[in-house]
């Protein structure tokens, strides 16, 4: 393999742990798992969410209770990323949506990016310091869930801020009886 290949593939390696390293944060927020959102950070990392500037420790202390108490549900979701490298130091820019459906029913949405400098430590990466750049955001009108009045839906699980929620089954399997709707 030509030496300009073997190095696109270290750099695409690289993308994916960058990557997976971001989902970790944004998973482990909206399950409340505590253990997967701090295998995102550095010991040592620096935060500023919001008001909130200081370790991720302290972060997820302030923001737990707090989507605790206003949603039901929260989404984290990631969307285009860019990603510079330089030897074990990477700085990311990731846009992301935050919605989440309050106790009230209504629905809160924002957007942004994350700003984040990451380090690679012992052929690890994680986050550094990330900054959140909150860029809009709204109360769009709520509608009811889709299907949720389908019998047995909730066969295969319902949405859980724990590690309960389906996604952690392991193996999945589908526990709901074949049905086609269309007859």
């Amino acid at each position: 393999m030509d030496e300009a290949r073997l190095k696109r593939l270290e750099y695409a390696a690289d993308r994916i742990e960058i990557t997976d390293c971001l989902t970790r944060f944004s998973r482990g927020m909206d399950r409340f798992d505590r253990e997967l959102y701090l295998s995102a950070f550095w010991g040592d990392a620096e935060m500023a969410a919001g008001p909130y500037v200081g370790d991720v420790v302290g972060c997820w202390d302030w923001a737990v209770p707090m989507h605790e108490a206003g949603q039901i549900v929260t989404h984290h979701s990631l969307l285009n990323q860019t990603v510079d490298i330089d030897g074990d130091t990477a700085h990311s820019e990731c846009y992301y949506i935050f919605v989440g459906r309050n106790r009230d029913e209504s629905l809160w949405m924002a957007g942004g990016r994350y700003i984040d400098r990451l380090e690679r430590r012992n052929g690890e990466w994680k986050i550094a310091l990330r900054t959140n750049i909150i860029e809009w955001g709204c109360l769009p009108p709520p509608m009811p869930i889709p299907f949720a009045d389908v019998p047995g839906i909730e066969k295969n699980g319902v949405s859980s801020r724990n590690t309960d929620d389906p996604s952690y089954r392991r193996p999945l399997v589908n526990l709901r009886e074949p049905f086609n709707p269309a007859g």
